[in-house]
Protein backbone atom coordinates (compact mmCIF):
# COMPACT_ATOMS: atom_id res chain seq x y z
CA UNK A 1 0.00 0.00 0.00
CA UNK A 2 1.02 3.28 -1.19
CA UNK A 3 1.95 6.26 2.13
CA UNK A 4 -0.47 8.26 -0.34
CA UNK A 5 -3.03 5.35 -0.04
CA UNK A 6 -2.50 4.46 3.79
CA UNK A 7 -2.73 7.92 5.14
CA UNK A 8 -6.26 7.95 3.73
CA UNK A 9 -7.19 4.69 4.97
CA UNK A 10 -5.88 6.10 8.04
CA UNK A 11 -8.16 9.03 8.12
CA UNK A 12 -11.22 7.13 6.84
CA UNK A 13 -11.04 4.73 10.01
CA UNK A 14 -10.89 8.45 12.13
CA UNK A 15 -13.43 9.11 10.49
CA UNK A 16 -15.74 6.67 10.73
CA UNK A 17 -14.74 6.56 14.70
CA UNK A 18 -15.69 10.09 15.16
CA UNK A 19 -19.25 10.08 13.43
CA UNK A 20 -19.30 6.56 15.84
CA UNK A 21 -18.63 8.14 19.14
CA UNK A 22 -20.80 11.09 18.14
CA UNK A 23 -23.94 8.91 17.47
CA UNK A 24 -22.98 6.63 20.22
CA UNK A 25 -23.00 10.27 23.01
CA UNK A 26 -26.26 11.61 21.00
CA UNK A 27 -28.65 7.80 21.35
CA UNK A 28 -26.99 7.64 24.92
CA UNK A 29 -27.62 11.35 25.78
CA UNK A 30 -31.28 10.98 24.36
CA UNK A 31 -31.93 7.73 26.68
CA UNK A 32 -30.69 9.63 29.98
CA UNK A 33 -32.63 12.92 29.24
CA UNK A 34 -34.32 14.07 32.38
CA UNK A 35 -33.89 10.73 34.08
CA UNK A 36 -31.90 8.77 36.98
CA UNK A 37 -28.61 6.98 36.51
CA UNK A 38 -27.45 5.03 39.10
CA UNK A 39 -24.34 4.58 40.96
CA UNK A 40 -23.69 1.05 41.67
CA UNK A 41 -20.20 1.18 43.42
CA UNK A 42 -18.94 -0.19 47.07
CA UNK A 43 -15.56 0.30 48.59
CA UNK A 44 -13.04 -2.80 48.81
CA UNK A 45 -14.35 -2.98 52.59
CA UNK A 46 -17.76 -3.35 51.62
CA UNK A 47 -19.74 -6.74 51.86
CA UNK A 48 -20.72 -5.67 48.06
CA UNK A 49 -18.10 -5.23 47.00
CA UNK A 50 -18.50 -8.72 44.62
CA UNK A 51 -18.90 -8.19 40.86
CA UNK A 52 -21.66 -10.61 41.16
CA UNK A 53 -23.51 -8.29 44.10
CA UNK A 54 -23.05 -4.82 42.24
CA UNK A 55 -24.72 -6.41 38.47
CA UNK A 56 -27.31 -7.33 41.24
CA UNK A 57 -28.09 -3.95 42.67
CA UNK A 58 -27.48 -2.51 39.30
CA UNK A 59 -30.57 -4.53 37.94
CA UNK A 60 -32.88 -4.12 40.61
CA UNK A 61 -32.14 -0.42 39.47
CA UNK A 62 -33.00 -0.93 35.87
CA UNK A 63 -35.64 -2.77 36.80
CA UNK A 64 -36.73 0.82 39.10
CA UNK A 65 -36.57 3.05 36.37
CA UNK A 66 -32.98 3.75 36.00
CA UNK A 67 -31.60 4.99 32.63
CA UNK A 68 -27.85 4.44 33.58
CA UNK A 69 -25.13 2.77 35.79
CA UNK A 70 -22.53 4.61 36.66
CA UNK A 71 -19.23 1.50 37.85
CA UNK A 72 -16.42 1.52 38.51
CA UNK A 73 -13.88 -1.16 37.20
CA UNK A 74 -13.66 -3.97 33.99
CA UNK A 75 -14.69 -6.74 36.65
CA UNK A 76 -17.85 -4.80 38.05
CA UNK A 77 -18.33 -3.32 34.76
CA UNK A 78 -18.36 -7.48 32.58
CA UNK A 79 -20.62 -8.17 35.21
CA UNK A 80 -23.36 -5.53 34.87
CA UNK A 81 -23.22 -5.09 31.28
CA UNK A 82 -24.28 -9.07 31.21
CA UNK A 83 -27.01 -7.73 33.56
CA UNK A 84 -28.66 -4.72 31.72
CA UNK A 85 -29.84 -3.17 29.00
CA UNK A 86 -29.20 0.32 30.07
CA UNK A 87 -26.08 2.44 29.33
CA UNK A 88 -22.96 1.77 31.61
CA UNK A 89 -20.57 4.85 32.55
CA UNK A 90 -17.31 3.44 33.85
CA UNK A 91 -14.84 5.59 36.31
CA UNK A 92 -12.32 3.09 36.33
CA UNK A 93 -10.73 3.96 39.31
CA UNK A 94 -7.00 3.64 40.20
CA UNK A 95 -4.62 5.20 42.36
CA UNK A 96 -0.91 5.81 41.10
CA UNK A 97 1.80 7.03 43.92
CA UNK A 98 2.29 10.87 44.14
CA UNK A 99 -1.18 11.65 42.16
CA UNK A 100 -4.52 13.07 43.31
CA UNK A 101 -6.35 11.70 40.09
CA UNK A 102 -7.85 8.33 40.48
CA UNK A 103 -10.58 8.03 38.04
CA UNK A 104 -9.14 6.53 34.66
CA UNK A 105 -6.14 8.60 35.13
CA UNK A 106 -4.37 7.22 32.28
CA UNK A 107 -4.79 5.39 28.46
CA UNK A 108 -4.93 1.86 30.28
CA UNK A 109 -7.68 2.15 32.05
CA UNK A 110 -9.90 3.60 29.28
CA UNK A 111 -8.70 1.08 27.39
CA UNK A 112 -9.59 -1.70 29.56
CA UNK A 113 -12.74 -0.15 29.96
CA UNK A 114 -13.79 -0.25 26.52
CA UNK A 115 -12.62 -4.18 26.27
CA UNK A 116 -15.09 -4.85 29.25
CA UNK A 117 -18.40 -3.07 27.77
CA UNK A 118 -18.80 0.04 29.41
CA UNK A 119 -20.83 2.69 26.89
CA UNK A 120 -19.41 5.81 28.11
CA UNK A 121 -15.71 6.19 29.57
CA UNK A 122 -15.65 8.48 32.45
CA UNK A 123 -12.35 10.64 33.38
CA UNK A 124 -11.22 12.66 36.31
CA UNK A 125 -11.49 16.38 33.85
CA UNK A 126 -10.07 18.32 36.99
CA UNK A 127 -6.95 20.55 36.32
CA UNK A 128 -4.74 18.68 38.30
CA UNK A 129 -2.03 16.84 37.61
CA UNK A 130 -1.81 13.43 36.05
CA UNK A 131 0.35 9.93 35.61
CA UNK A 132 2.32 9.64 32.40
CA UNK A 133 1.96 13.71 31.61
CA UNK A 134 -1.32 12.88 30.33
CA UNK A 135 -3.38 15.82 29.29
CA UNK A 136 -7.44 16.27 29.67
CA UNK A 137 -7.62 17.19 26.04
CA UNK A 138 -5.51 13.99 24.93
CA UNK A 139 -7.11 11.16 27.04
CA UNK A 140 -10.43 12.64 25.69
CA UNK A 141 -9.27 12.26 21.78
CA UNK A 142 -7.17 9.13 22.91
CA UNK A 143 -10.84 7.48 23.43
CA UNK A 144 -12.47 8.95 21.07
CA UNK A 145 -9.92 8.36 18.34
CA UNK A 146 -9.37 4.74 19.16
CA UNK A 147 -11.77 3.11 21.30
CA UNK A 148 -14.70 5.01 19.38
CA UNK A 149 -16.57 5.84 23.05
CA UNK A 150 -18.07 8.88 23.96
CA UNK A 151 -16.45 10.66 27.47
CA UNK A 152 -17.95 11.96 30.83
CA UNK A 153 -15.42 14.49 32.26
CA UNK A 154 -15.69 14.49 36.03
CA UNK A 155 -15.25 18.34 37.23
CA UNK A 156 -14.73 20.58 40.71
CA UNK A 157 -15.59 24.23 39.18
CA UNK A 158 -16.86 26.01 36.18
CA UNK A 159 -13.32 26.96 34.42
CA UNK A 160 -12.96 22.62 34.43
CA UNK A 161 -16.26 22.06 33.16
CA UNK A 162 -15.73 24.62 30.40
CA UNK A 163 -12.25 23.55 29.17
CA UNK A 164 -13.14 19.74 29.20
CA UNK A 165 -15.98 20.89 26.63
CA UNK A 166 -13.12 23.03 24.96
CA UNK A 167 -11.20 19.20 24.78
CA UNK A 168 -14.46 17.58 23.16
CA UNK A 169 -15.83 15.77 26.18
CA UNK A 170 -19.35 14.34 25.38
CA UNK A 171 -20.65 15.54 28.94
CA UNK A 172 -19.85 16.58 31.95
CA UNK A 173 -21.05 16.12 35.56
CA UNK A 174 -20.17 17.74 39.03
CA UNK A 175 -18.76 14.60 40.80
CA UNK A 176 -15.66 15.98 42.14
CA UNK A 177 -17.31 19.36 43.52
CA UNK A 178 -15.66 19.70 47.22
CA UNK A 179 -13.76 17.09 46.50
CA UNK A 180 -10.46 18.97 45.46
CA UNK A 181 -8.72 21.26 47.45
CA UNK A 182 -9.75 24.33 45.43
CA UNK A 183 -13.49 23.45 45.40
CA UNK A 184 -15.70 24.84 47.66
CA UNK A 185 -17.42 22.18 49.36
CA UNK A 186 -21.21 22.74 49.45
CA UNK A 187 -23.06 20.66 52.50
CA UNK A 188 -25.48 19.33 50.11
CA UNK A 189 -25.56 18.83 45.89
CA UNK A 190 -23.54 21.89 44.15
CA UNK A 191 -27.17 23.35 42.63
CA UNK A 192 -25.44 26.88 41.71
CA UNK A 193 -22.31 24.75 39.70
CA UNK A 194 -25.30 22.74 37.82
CA UNK A 195 -26.90 26.32 37.03
CA UNK A 196 -23.74 27.93 35.80
CA UNK A 197 -22.77 25.07 33.93
CA UNK A 198 -25.39 24.37 32.07
CA UNK A 199 -26.29 28.08 31.11
CA UNK A 200 -22.76 28.22 29.65
CA UNK A 201 -21.74 24.46 28.09
CA UNK A 202 -23.39 23.06 24.57
CA UNK A 203 -23.08 19.57 26.14
CA UNK A 204 -25.66 17.42 28.55
CA UNK A 205 -24.85 18.15 31.92
CA UNK A 206 -25.04 15.51 34.95
CA UNK A 207 -26.20 16.24 38.32
CA UNK A 208 -23.75 14.18 40.82
CA UNK A 209 -22.93 14.60 44.10
CA UNK A 210 -24.81 14.10 47.89
CA UNK A 211 -28.36 14.16 46.09
CA UNK A 212 -29.75 11.97 49.14
CA UNK A 213 -33.65 13.00 48.15
CA UNK A 214 -35.64 12.86 45.47
CA UNK A 215 -36.37 15.82 45.98
CA UNK A 216 -32.69 17.28 45.31
CA UNK A 217 -32.52 15.47 42.39
CA UNK A 218 -35.74 16.67 40.80
CA UNK A 219 -34.51 20.49 42.29
CA UNK A 220 -31.04 19.67 40.00
CA UNK A 221 -33.11 19.32 36.97
CA UNK A 222 -34.94 22.69 37.30
CA UNK A 223 -31.49 24.11 37.23
CA UNK A 224 -30.83 22.76 34.13
CA UNK A 225 -29.33 19.16 34.61
CA UNK A 226 -29.91 16.88 32.09
CA UNK A 227 -29.91 13.73 33.89
CA UNK A 228 -28.63 13.01 37.79
CA UNK A 229 -26.46 10.08 39.43
CA UNK A 230 -27.41 9.44 42.72
CA UNK A 231 -25.14 6.67 44.13
CA UNK A 232 -24.98 6.14 48.02
CA UNK A 233 -28.25 7.45 49.12
CA UNK A 234 -29.56 3.89 47.04
CA UNK A 235 -26.78 1.80 46.68
CA UNK A 236 -25.02 2.34 50.10
CA UNK A 237 -26.92 0.44 52.66
CA UNK A 238 -24.44 0.79 55.28
CA UNK A 239 -24.18 4.89 55.11
CA UNK A 240 -28.08 4.76 54.64
CA UNK A 241 -28.20 3.03 57.86
CA UNK A 242 -25.68 4.95 59.64
CA UNK A 243 -27.74 8.05 58.55
CA UNK A 244 -30.48 6.39 60.43
CA UNK A 245 -29.17 6.01 63.30
CA UNK A 246 -27.35 8.76 63.60
CA UNK A 247 -30.81 10.84 63.41
CA UNK A 248 -31.99 8.74 66.27
CA UNK A 249 -29.33 9.48 68.23
CA UNK A 250 -29.56 12.81 67.70
CA UNK A 251 -33.25 13.19 69.10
Amino acid sequence: MKASQSMAFTIRIREVLLMEYGEKAKEIAQQVEGRLIVSCQAKMDSPLAFPYHLAAIAKAAEIGGAAGIRANGPNNVSAIARAVSIPIFDCHKREYPGYDVYITPTRNEATESARHGANVIVIDGTKRKRPDRETVENLIEFIHDNLGLPVMADISILEEGLHCVDCGADFVATTLSGYTDYSRPPEGPDLDLVERLAYRVRVPVIAEGRYKTPEMAKRALTKGAHAVVVGTAITAPNAITTWYCQALHDR
